[in-house]
């Protein structure tokens, strides 16, 4: 087994096991929430205590406070926030049996990491970090010493989960972490606000073809960023460093926008490299004065409302103009396109997933994508296989949209195919994910079924249809039939019948004149 996969299975196992031995009154959508509450607590804990012992000659976890506290200001500046010795994760569990008061500890230090922050210039991205793990909730048990109990459970499996080295692992450990408690709980997906999390392996592909040719990136930006998968996949593609200037988010829903934030603590990205507004992206977009952006990746919401015509500002917003006409109130899919194309810089690229119908329905979004077409910012479209994500089985697609591109054509990939299936759901593995991507690179159609390279008057032709089932040929596997043949086959098997049925009757008259 690859070391890639054997860190997941050992990942996995621990967190199964941590959920049956846990047996909690939470159902598993806040058990998820808890699970990850509790691993960002154990990570920011080891993340500072190695920041600080790799400039001194002293394990700070065995520091006083006292001693401690004449390091925060300078932590602080460099780190974003400050946890003393007392109240990191290591020096918790071992004192949790024996505490009767944990869930009160647990609640001031989480208070207390937050308010670490007050007054610097780190404060917007720490405060209310810890606020969907509310270890006081009667969703953890009715009494305080059955509370206690569940919360001692929790900070022991913590513990004992295989984080190994976190920046020198192979998988995204928060990341697989949050998508195998999705699976586990995937009839509940949705529940808070529909969470599509992106599979790593989709948010891998976005990154990497918006990336094609290039090495470095300024800045990254996904106005719908959920957990902040998609935008951290450049961290791993480029390194993080290679993203010269910042990530930026926006993001509505606020335990996702949590998440998304204690994901850039997790994977070791300060709080000056990124900048995380919550809020409405469509009608209140916080970086007006960040754009344009060199990359963009993005899963937005499906086929939600928005304001439409009932705000006469937007249909003169720059943002929307220019395609004469607003997409549709019930179907916000291609607003949020037309406003990832607007803040996309001239030699950018920006990658979308999309949902299916937005390619061929009629009305405002075949409006919209006549737009798109005639001027030339469609540079492809591929087509992903079907039950991929958490909270739709639905084959979602590709939206590649350049501002400068060198044909005036489009690129369709049929990717449905490129799939395994795991326990729960289709993943994309390496081999798929290297096909395509060598296939969007290579902009051609060599492989049949597969691929087909479409001048953009040919999509006018067929109304703005850009589907891909409508241009790349699907392959007939059905079997090929030789009427003739079959019929000698037939014929044969006929006279086979016959002459068994003629030895039958003859035996059977042996038998009677016997008789």
């Amino acid at each position: 087994m690859a070391i890639k996969e054997q860190e997941r299975a050992e990942l996995h196992k621990a967190i199964w096991q941590m959920a049956n031995q846990a047996r909690w009154s939470v159902d598993g959508w806040d058990f998820k929430q808890y699970v990850l509450g509790m691993l960002f607590y154990r990570f920011i804990s080891e993340n500072i205590t190695k920041y600080i012992n790799e400039n001194e000659d002293f394990d700070y976890a065995k520091l006083s406070d006292n001693d401690a506290e004449y390091g925060r200001k300078t932590i602080v500046s460099e780190k974003g926030f400050y946890i003393l010795p007392s109240e990191l994760f290591i020096n918790v569990v071992k004192n949790a049996k024996n505490n009767p008061n944990l869930n009160e500890t647990i609640s001031k230090i989480f208070k207390n990491i937050e308010s670490s922050a007050n007054g610097t210039e780190s404060e917007d991205d720490i405060k209310w970090l810890f606020d969907d793990f509310n270890v006081n909730s009667n969703k953890l048990w009715a009494t305080v010493e059955q509370r206690n109990k569940k919360l001692t459970e929790l900070l022991e499996s913590v513990a004992n989960l295989p984080l190994w080295n976190y920046n020198d692992n192979t998988i995204d450990i928060f990341g697989d972490a949050y998508e195998y408690l999705m699976g586990m709980y995937a009839s509940n997906a949705g529940k808070s606000g529909w969470e599509f999390f992106t599979p790593q392996e989709v948010s891998e592909l976005l990154a990497e073809i918006t990336t094609v040719g290039k090495t470095q990136v300024n800045k990254v930006y996904d106005p719908c960023c959920g957990s902040g998968s998609l935008l951290l996949k450049f961290a791993k593609v480029l390194g993080k460093d290679n993203v010269r200037q910042w990530f930026y988010w926006q993001e509505i829903n606020i335990t996702t926008f949590n998440l998304c934030r204690i994901n850039m603590f997790l994977h070791d990205i300060n709080y000056e490299k990124f900048d995380i507004a919550h809020w409405d992206t469509l009608m209140h977009p916080k970086h007006w004065d960040e754009e344009p952006f060199d990359a963009i990746v993005s899963n937005p919401p499906y086929s939600i409302n928005w304001e439409w015509d009932a705000n006469p500002i937007l249909i003169n917003d720059h943002r929307f103009s220019p395609a004469w006409v607003l997409a549709p109130k019930s179907k916000a899919d291609l607003a949020f396109t037309l406003h990832m194309l607007t803040w996309l810089a001239t030699s950018g690229t920006a990658a979308i997933v999309e949902f299916p119908w937005v390619l061929y329905r009629g009305w405002a979004e075949q409006k919209i994508r006549k737009y798109l077409i005639d001027n030339n910012y469609v540079d492809a479209i591929i087509q992903l296989p079907a039950d991929l994500f958490f909270g739709t089985t639905i084959a979602t697609c590709i939206m590649v949209l350049k501002k400068s591109k060198k044909d005036n054509k489009t690129l369709f990939i049929d990717a449905s195919a490129e799939f395994v299936r795991g326990s729960a759901k289709n993943t994309i593995s390496e081999v798929n994910r290297k096909k395509i991507l060598d296939t969007f690179i290579a902009r051609s159609d060599k492989e049949e079924y597969f691929s087909r390279l479409v001048d953009n008057s040919e999509i006018a032709d067929n109304d703005y249809n850009i589907a891909v089932s409508s241009y790349v040929e699907q392959k007939d596997t059905r079997e090929v039939v030789d009427i003739k043949e079959l019929n000698i086959k037939i014929a044969g098997i006929v006279k086979r019948q016959n002459n068994l049925r003629t030895s039958i009757d003859e035996i059977v008259a042996k038998i009677e004149w016997n008789l």
